[in-house]
């Protein structure tokens, strides 16, 4: 891996503290770390004194890494697509209910502030793809970019990785699904449109909320709700497939938005819709309370104990066929609520089909570094 270069100030490890612009302060331990540091009293007051004092967020460090292979399979029935393609490890966005964010400990990584400071971007992914599209035994599959962390978060626009992936896509017509809550993907429209005119690609925007203060504090860099309503309008308007996900559904957060978010994403032009209770794996569940506890500490036990209501009793259930979207009355209500609003407003819950017979192998490069034009 290299570093860019680039000055970070010391980031705040107390779970109390608040930075602005990120969506966690604490730099909480993985469940790999073999030493933890806790913090005490030792009768002078310092913890009292750190807790009032203001934290400075920390610049985003940019980690380039040469990547093997760029293909992930998927082996859970409870996702719609064979593989996947992660441009970037950790996301600036600073989601606090990021299912990824637990990723970050297998390279020995805070899950909260690192997970959205030190960003991996894999600087080789075009490479390996078409190297993987090449290969004799690869038949082309389902595929998804962006599923585990964002693929247009705010370094892409400088990186261009997502952009040299599509073009890798775009030129051996293999199709495509895209999750984003980024306006970044206007951008590459120019690929993405006519590969939607030939049923390969569609893109899925996802709106969390419509209050730009719960947006600001729960996903501090993502776009902002009106920005992204703008972005599925845009998609609509030249011709891609743009459907809207809610998700993470949250209870008492943002639940009570549901039925309005549909319809504001199906006047936008989106024509598809899906939703995700929320999910708590390792390090999310004390950072995600943590964030409760800060910003809505007379809702947060509330909260829980509807979660764990959907959960078996538990913070988390990740078990296949539950984990998406919970178990219990309360979650069959709320999905009945999105499937009644969904007909209603003519929102597909069922993904768009894409077309894998036009998929064709990269052409091999000349001698002199061209691309033979003729095969």
């Amino acid at each position: 891996m290299r570093k860019l270069p680039i000055q970070t100030p010391a980031p705040a490890s107390s779970p109390s503290a608040s930075l602005k612009g990120r969506g966690t302060a604490w730099a909480i331990d993985h469940r790999f770390a073999r030493q933890v540091a806790e913090a005490c009293d030792d009768g002078w007051g310092l913890l009292d004194q750190q807790a009032s004092e203001e934290c400075v967020a920390p610049a985003t460090q940019i980690i380039e890494e040469t990547v093997k292979s760029i293909l992930t399979s998927n082996d859970s029935p409870d996702i719609s697509f064979d593989l996947s393609i992660n441009p970037y490890r950790g996301c600036e966005h600073g989601c606090v209910y990021c299912f990824a964010r637990p990723t970050h400990s297998y390279l020995n990584m805070s899950p909260g502030l690192d997970f959205e400071t030190r960003i991996i971007a894999k600087v080789n992914a075009a490479e390996r793809l078409r190297e993987a599209f090449a290969s004799r035994s690869y038949e082309p599959l389902l595929l998804n970019i962006g599923s585990a962390t964002d693929a247009y978060q705010p370094v892409e626009r400088r990186l261009r990785i997502t952009r040299a992936v599509i073009e890798v896509m775009h030129e051996c017509a293999h199709p495509f699904s895209l999750v984003s809550k980024s306006s970044g993907v206007e951008r590459d429209l120019d690929l993405i449109a006519p590969m939607a005119a030939k049923g390969l690609a569609a893109v899925y925007i996802s709106v969390t909320s419509l209050d730009a203060g719960l947006s600001r504090i729960l996903e501090p860099r993502a776009a902002s709700p009106q920005r992204r309503l703008q972005t599925i309008k845009t998609l609509a308007d030249a011709g891609v497939p743009v459907g809207v996900s809610v998700s993470p559904v949250i209870p008492f957060i943002n639940e009570p938005e549901l039925e309005r978010i549909l319809e504001a994403a199906a006047d936008a032009g989106a024509t598809s819709a899906f939703s995700v209770v929320l999910r708590l794996p390792w390090e999310v569940n004390p950072l995600f309370q943590q964030w409760l506890d800060q910003h809505f500490p007379q809702r947060a036990a509330r909260v829980m104990a509807r979660v764990r209501e959907m959960r078996g009793g538990k913070d988390n259930d990740a078990r296949f066929g539950s984990r998406m979207k919970g178990e219990g009355v309360w979650a069959q209500l709320l999905s009945q609520r999105f499937q009644k609003a969904a007909t209603r407003l003519g929102l597909r819950r069922q993904r768009v089909e894409l077309d894998l017979t036009q998929f064709r192998k990269p052409l091999p490069p000349r001698r002199d570094g061209q691309q033979d034009l003729f095969g």
